[in-house]
């Protein structure tokens, strides 16, 4: 298995790269299973190198030779005004091109959509494999599973031929801004034709993305050092009890909630009701916010959710005011 960084044109996330498998795109096709995700014929009109960071090797090789020479670079050109919106609207498409359809879950967040049980994370590996579709598995909240839920979709058997996985430090370590992550990309997943995935993306980021800081990277690896992970896991655990307050909260106002187990947000139905009628309400009462579950596509309305990250007082503070208001 093969690990990449992850590349977004606005909000780029890196992380750490590990190359020792990869395969030729005809080593061992007779025994390779295929998906039927057509390859993007622009990238197989692509040359094998891409020109700079060959250019980057030679500058690195020849700064071994003469350490002390003041190089002058004329290369790569680096314009330093922002591209207009008009330009990067028309760049968001990138790796399997626009002929490729696309399923999202309904409810989801825009960006991201929580981890799923083993039976949901089976069933969907098992269509992927009998339709030849391609998984992009979003497993940001994993550090929040406690029970047996997959914290991995390669956890699921035949995943590694139909699925992608991405996360990040944002939710794990509170990384927000720092923007560092990774991409799970197996050898084992391939286009129609039996080129490997990993080929593309790997020529996708190398090509879209200068890499993460140091500083990023730096505090990715104390992350997952045996100290900086159990400082992680006690920030996670406070945010989990924060969950429980909400959970107790809103459950002793009769209501029925989901949530807050294995993720750090609630989600409260309000049957006959429409989500933003809920959220307006809730406002206007308790001056309170919360999030319009229909917000999240159709199948959130009725609903709202409301996030565990915060601090322990403010949490408090508002199971106080929804308790004396609609209790």
């Amino acid at each position: 298995m093969s690990i990449f960084s992850t590349c977004n044109l606005m909000n780029p996330t890196i992380f750490l790269q590990s190359r020792a498998s990869l395969k030729t795109p005809n080593e061992g096709l007779a025994t390779v299973r295929c998906t039927k995700v057509v390859r993007n014929v622009n990238l197989e009109k692509l040359r094998h190198n891409y020109l700079f960071p060959e250019i980057e090797a030679r500058e690195l090789e020849h700064m071994k030779k003469y350490p002390d020479a003041n190089i002058i670079r004329l290369g790569i050109g680096d314009t330093t005004e922002p591209i207009p919106d008009i330009i990067t609207s028309n760049m968001a498409e990138l790796l399997l091109g626009s002929s490729v359809s696309v399923a999202v879950q309904d409810p989801n967040f825009p960006v991201l959509s929580l981890a799923a049980s083993r039976e949901q994370l089976t069933q969907l590996v098992e269509f992927a494999r009998k339709n030849g579709s391609i998984i992009v598995y979003d497993s940001a909240y994993s550090v929040y599973i406690v029970d047996d839920s997959p914290r991995s979709i390669y956890e699921i058997p035949g995943a590694r031929e139909c699925a992608i996985e991405i996360s990040s430090f944002s939710k794990i370590a509170g990384f927000i801004g720092v923007r560092l992550g990774w991409t799970v990309v197996p050898d084992e997943l391939h286009y129609a034709n039996k080129v490997p995935v990993i080929n593309d993306f790997d020529r996708i980021v190398c090509t879209c993305f200068n890499g993460a800081s140091r500083i990023a990277q730096a505090g990715g690896l104390a992350c997952l050092s045996p100290d900086g992970f159990k400082a992680v896991m006690s920030v996670v655990d406070y945010y989990m009890e924060n969950a429980k307050i909400l959970v107790d909260t809103f459950t002793s106002l009769g209501l029925v909630v989901y949530g807050g187990v294995n993720a750090p947000y609630v989600w409260v139905h309000f049957p006959g009701s429409r989500s933003w009628n809920v959220f307006s309400e809730i406002l206007k009462k308790t001056h309170i916010i919360t999030v319009p579950g229909s917000g999240f596509g159709p199948g959130g309305e009725g609903f709202i959710r409301v996030t565990a990250f915060g601090q322990r007082e403010h949490i408090l503070e508002a199971s106080a005011r929804l308790r004396s208001v609609f209790l």
